[in-house]
C-alpha cells in the first residue's frame, strides 16, 4: 500500500469535497446539516432588506448548495436579480430567471452573500511535535488515521506567525492553516465593483484559537469523525480576523466585524413572543406570530447561530451606514490587530 493513501488534509478535503466524485457534486448540502437559510425565511427577508437598503439589486449567493436561498429570495422579491455560484449541477427545480454558474462572475456589483461557504474551504492542519516544531499533519484517505509530515514553511508557517502561533505551545497542540480561506475570500472582494461582500460562518479571533483545532465532519444531521473518502462534509471554524484583514487588502473601503444576533436584530428580526391577547382575539395570528418568534428566536440564539460572525466589508458602499449602528459596540468597525514586529 505504501503512502499512495496519504495526503495532508487540504489535498485530501480537496478531493472529498469538490473532485469528480466529491460530496459537493454528489450530496445535496441539506440532507447532511442545517443552516439559517432553513430555519426560517426570516433569515432570507432579513438578506433582501439589507440589499435594498444597501440600493443593491442583485444578489450572489456564493456556495448556493441546491439553490435554497436563492428559491426564497425569488420568492420574496422576483424584481431581485438572483445569481448561484457552487460546484454542483443547476437544480432542475430553479426558476428560470435565476442564474447558476460554477466559478465567480469576473465583475461583481452585488450583495454577495457567502453563508458558511469559508468554512468549506479546504486547509491544511499543522502539529506542534515532540521537539515543539510545527508539522503539516497528514491523513490516510481511507481510514482517517494521521500522521506527522513536514515541517510548516514558506507562505503557512507565516500565516502560522500572525495569525495562529505554535511558538511555546506543548506537543500536541494544533492549529488550521486559514491562508486558502483569506484568499478565496479576497478573491471575492477582489471582483466587487460596487456592492458589500458578506460573510457568514462560525468562527474565532486571535485571542480564542482553540488549542486543539475544530476539524470535524458532518454526515446525516450528525457530528463525525472528518474521513476525506467523499462520504461525509469537513468542516473547520474560520479564523475571521485573518479573513477580515484579507479583504481590506484586496480592496474592501468598508468593513464590519458583528454577531448575527445582532445583524438580524439590525435587520428587523425581533425573537419576541406575540402577546397573549392576540391568542383570543386574532388565535390564527398569534399561532402564526408565535411560529415566528421561535423561528428567530432559533436564528438569533446565543450558544447557537446567534453567534456566528457576519463580516461585512464594502466598495463603493459604507456597510457600517447600511448595517451597523452607530456606537454599537457589537457593530463597531472590524479592527484586526497590528502584523507584530519581526
Amino acid at each position: 500500500m505504501g503512502d499512495r493513501n496519504w495526503r495532508t488534509w487540504r489535498v485530501a478535503t480537496e478531493d472529498a469535497l469538490y473532485g469528480v466524485e466529491g460530496f459537493f457534486r454528489t450530496q445535496a448540502p441539506s440532507a447532511h446539516f442545517r443552516t439559517s437559510v432553513h430555519v426560517s425565511r426570516a433569515f432570507s427577508g432579513a438578506l433582501q432588506r439589507l440589499a435594498r437598503a444597501a440600493r443593491l439589486d442583485t444578489i450572489v449567493d456564493v456556495g448556493a448548495g441546491r439553490g435554497e436561498l436563492l428559491h426564497a429570495l425569488h420568492d420574496l422579491d422576483p424584481s431581485l436579480a438572483l445569481v448561484g455560484v457552487e460546484v454542483a449541477d443547476r437544480p432542475p427545480d430553479l426558476p428560470a430567471s435565476v442564474g447558476w454558474t460554477h466559478t465567480l462572475p469576473e465583475e461583481i456589483t452585488a450583495l454577495v452573500i457567502a453563508n458558511e461557504w469559508l468554512d468549506d474551504v479546504p486547509l491544511d492542519v499543522a502539529e506542534v511535535d515532540a521537539d515543539r516544531v510545527p508539522r503539516l499533519v497528514e491523513v490516510d484517505v481511507t481510514t482517517g488515521q494521521e500522521r506527522l509530515g513536514e515541517r510548516v514553511s514558506g507562505s503557512d508557517a507565516d500565516w502560522l506567525d500572525r495569525w495562529w502561533p505554535l511558538r511555546g505551545s506543548p506537543p500536541g497542540s494544533r492549529a488550521e492553516i486559514g491562508l486558502p480561506r483569506d484568499r478565496a475570500w479576497a478573491a471575492v472582494v477582489r471582483r466587487l465593483r460596487h456592492g458589500i461582500a458578506l460573510a457568514i460562518d462560525y468562527g474565532h479571533l486571535s485571542a480564542e484559537r482553540p488549542a486543539l483545532g475544530t476539524l470535524t465532519g458532518y454526515r446525516s444531521g450528525r457530528l463525525v469523525a472528518p474521513l476525506p473518502d467523499r462520504s461525509c462534509d469537513i468542516t473547520a471554524h474560520v479564523a475571521i480576523d485573518a479573513v477580515d484583514r484579507a479583504g481590506a487588502t484586496a480592496g474592501a473601503d468598508s468593513s464590519l466585524l458583528t454577531t448575527q444576533r445582532e445583524a438580524l436584530m439590525e435587520l428587523g428580526l425581533n425573537p419576541a413572543r406575540p402577546p397573549l391577547t392576540l391568542a383570543s382575539s386574532d388565535p390564527a395570528a398569534y399561532l402564526s406570530a408565535l411560529s415566528q418568534a421561535g423561528e428567530t428566536s432559533e436564528l438569533v440564539a446565543r450558544g447557537g447561530l446567534g453567534d456566528f460572525w457576519w463580516l461585512a466589508q464594502g466598495r463603493g458602499v459604507d456597510v457600517r451606514q447600511v448595517l451597523g449602528r452607530p456606537g454599537s459596540p457589537a457593530c463597531a468597525p472590524s479592527t484586526p490587530p497590528a502584523v507584530p514586529p519581526g
